[in-house]
């Protein structure tokens, strides 16, 4: 089986049909890790052997690694980016992303994007770096991103609570690094209508979750999708197609808050498919809570989704796949929170 992951709310793609079939989808996949060799904290972990293989893969020949910066300004420009590009990210500023990442990922010559949340680095927590490490890694090109301040789930803060934290990060940034980010990614990839826009008035010009798909135009500038591997989701077959996926080429995506309540979970997710999107008898799409198929309705290039019971409380999912050019995979989902109480 293969799968996806998650989205919100994105804006509208190509103006017309004729242009949508006329020009190729363009997009990157975005990889997301945490921890590195920490083979006891499994979730959030990948192996070192598995983070070789996967260097590797990405040093074929077949892939552009480019920055984080330089894709985010590509997407909102809408101009096209190199087929099979990659970017790498990680999340939190563990040591392990010191000790271990870095010197693997620096000898590669890949670039990548360090998602920082301040609070755990201002308050020395054990296994975390030091603002003296991520200075110096600032200082051989590392980007550092926005991550928070204390990596609370901000779809249960309030509006308030969450520019305060917003702030806060700011200025810590701007004190320890000279300078305040301009990329964001949303602690455990949770979003909220008012989280996106506090998001946007704290400065910031693209954001991500924790969700599998491709990064393309036409999606949210704010909520791009990142494709999370850890020990069971950075077997060498996944990454393989993960690092080859295509863009879906989703616009008009339904709901358009993904927090969900009693009087819409299940939600009616539903979105449009670009005209250069083959195969779309084929699409499959998955919710996190059933193992089989979810029920699909297709309206001419539109995908209705449903499902018969409630997602349970906490962070949910639904991933849509169709076959793409050759043996790669399309790829797209959206990730709902259900609150606990």
């Amino acid at each position: 089986m293969v799968c996806a992951g998650v989205g919100a709310t994105f804006s509208a793609g190509p103006s017309t049909a004729q242009t949508a079939a006329v020009a190729p989808l363009s997009g990157a996949v975005i990889l997301n890790y945490h921890r590195f060799g920490e083979n006891d904290i499994p979730a959030t972990n990948i192996r070192l052997e598995q983070f070789d293989a996967q260097i590797a893969e990405l040093k074929s020949g077949a892939f552009h690694v480019l920055p984080l910066s330089e894709i985010a300004a590509a997407l909102r420009t809408g101009k096209p980016l190199p087929d099979r590009t990659v970017a790498i990210t990680i999340d939190d500023g563990y040591l392990s992303t010191y000790t271990e990442a870095w010197p693997r990922l620096k000898a590669a010559g890949f670039p990548f994007t360090l998602f920082i949340s301040t609070d755990y680095i201002d308050g020395r927590v054990r296994g975390y770096m030091s603002w003296d490490q991520i200075r110096e890694m600032a200082k051989a090109g590392v980007e550092i991103g926005g991550h928070a301040a204390a990596h609370g789930h901000f779809p249960e803060m309030t509006r308030e609570q969450i520019r305060t934290d917003l702030e806060r990060s700011n200025r810590r940034y701007r004190e320890e690094l000279g300078t305040v980010p301009t990329t964001f990614a949303y602690p455990f990839g949770e979003i909220s209508v008012p989280a996106r826009e506090a998001v946007r008035a704290a400065g910031y010009t693209a954001a991500f979750g924790q969700h599998s798909g491709v990064a393309e135009s036409g999606l949210d500038m704010l909520y791009q999708p990142r494709f999370a591997l850890n020990e069971d989701y950075g077997t060498q077959a996944r990454f393989v197609q993960v690092v080859n996926a295509q863009p879906m080429g989703a616009r008009d995506i339904t709901p358009e808050d993904p927090v969900l309540t009693r009087t819409n979970n299940p939600p009616a997710f539903g979105f449009t498919v670009a005209e250069e999107v083959r195969n779309l008898e084929q699409i499959n799409c998955f919710a996190s809570h059933e193992s089989q198929p979810a029920r699909i309705e297709r309206l001419g290039r539109r995908i209705e989704v449903r499902v018969e019971t409630p997602f349970p409380a906490g962070r949910a999912r639904f991933n849509c796949t169709v076959r793409g050019d050759g043996d790669r995979w399309r790829w797209f989902g959206m990730q709902f929170l259900v609150p606990a109480r």
